[in-house]
């Protein structure tokens, strides 16, 4: 530590399955980290993965600490040793780690030039979510939401809904809902009527303008307090009457207490795990059409996956190759869940986890392990 202390930090790496590839899953820095989270979260990786159809496994890491309280030096001290300890099982053609909760670009590229540094040569491919100067991709930042917009215009071509005449609810304000809210506002057409974090949140029947609102935040620190809105409790915006909900924040959020109370059409999982199973069944009995969180957040570990392969080549795409690259992608991920849900008569998140495990499946037998 800064102070010439010594302190003794406990990490974690899952590497779940890699039948289709090198394993891919973010890094954690939480004060509250569990070896239990990172194995539910590896295989929710090996799933996102799948559903998408990238040729990559599922891994997930995470250190015990609080990064509030820890100074730049500390940090980059403590991102070095983890590479140290785990750089054995880690690799371009092994797992490829990259950012989750408080861990940044930064980060990432003091991890990439440790591992780097122990194997005697430049090895960018090791890691994703770098800076661009430093191997990143073009389009990542808005990565998630991108996907996860590109996913609800499909939802809405499938329920005959009018994006443009459609207004939209947010709850979470971080990376993700702030880009949800310009990006469905720009690329869908859609009114942005609320937005909320973890201070409250604001409302607007007539629309809060997205770029205006990320501003306040971003100077302010919460979307509290934005002119021309009233205020709206975080549990009260998951009940708007809009079109498209999207809860951006934390899990089990639409529970069976508040599933009958959702009147959007449409929900997008930007988060992990906001609908609980019971919410699940009441939402799907009601008619309300869910995009599952590891189809409608595969965004990020999709333009990742770009940022790995244009790492291995050496050459870089240009931002609007990644968006069509992107679009592509994703439409076509979130067409075959359509159809297996179609096909087997179930919801969208059964069909999802139907069609990422079938693949997972194909290919552990092919392979001749099972």
């Amino acid at each position: 530590m800064d102070d010439g202390s010594v302190k003794v930090f406990k990490g974690f790496r899952v590497q779940y399955n890699d039948s289709r590839g090198p394993n891919k899953g973010g890094i954690r820095f939480h004060p509250e980290e569990t070896i239990d989270t990172v194995r539910a979260l590896a295989a929710w990786m090996t799933w996102k993965t799948a559903v998408v159809d990238i040729p990559l496994g599922g891994g997930k890491g995470g250190v015990i600490c609080n990064p509030k309280c820890m100074s730049e030096r500390e940090l980059e001290r403590l991102s070095r040793a983890y590479i140290d300890q785990v750089g054995r099982i880690i690799g371009p053609d092994k797992d490829v780690p990259a950012p989750d909760v408080y861990t940044t670009p930064q980060i990432m590229a003091w991890m990439m030039d440790e591992f780097s540094k122990i194997n005697g040569c430049n090895s960018p491919g090791v890691i994703t979510g770098k800076p661009l100067s430093v191997g990143g991709s073009e389009g990542r930042g808005d990565a998630t939401a991108r996907g996860g917009a590109y996913c609800t215009r499909e939802a809405a071509k499938y329920l005959d809904i009018d994006l443009a005449k459609s207004s939209v609810a947010i709850q979470g304000f971080g990376n993700a809902g702030q880009f949800a809210a310009t990006l469905f506002a720009s690329i869908l057409g859609c009114k942005i009527v609320a937005v909320s974090d973890t201070k409250g949140g604001v409302y607007c029947k007539d629309g809060i303008d997205p770029e205006a609102i990320v501003k306040w935040k971003l100077e302010k620190g919460t979307v509290v307090g934005f002119p021309g809105t009233t205020p709206v409790s975080n549990g009260d915006i998951l009940e708007l009457p809009v079109e498209v909900l999207v809860p951006a924040a934390l899990e089990n959020v639409i529970t069976s207490e508040n599933a009958a109370d959702i009147k959007a059409k449409i929900v997008c999982e930007l988060a992990n795990g906001p609908t609980t199973p019971e919410a699940d069944e009441i939402l799907y009995k009601n008619g309300v059409f869910v995009i599952p969180d590891f189809l409608a957040n595969a965004g990020g570990v999709t333009v990742s996956y770009y940022e790995w392969v244009q790492n291995m080549t050496n050459y870089y795409w240009e931002e609007d190759d990644v968006h069509v690259k992107l679009d592509k992608k994703m439409t076509k991920a979130f067409q075959d869940v359509l159809v297996m849900a179609g096909d087997y008569k179930v919801d969208m998140r059964t069909a999802a986890y139907m069609v990422s495990i079938g693949r997972v499946a194909e290919a552990m037998k092919l392979r001749g392990w099972v």
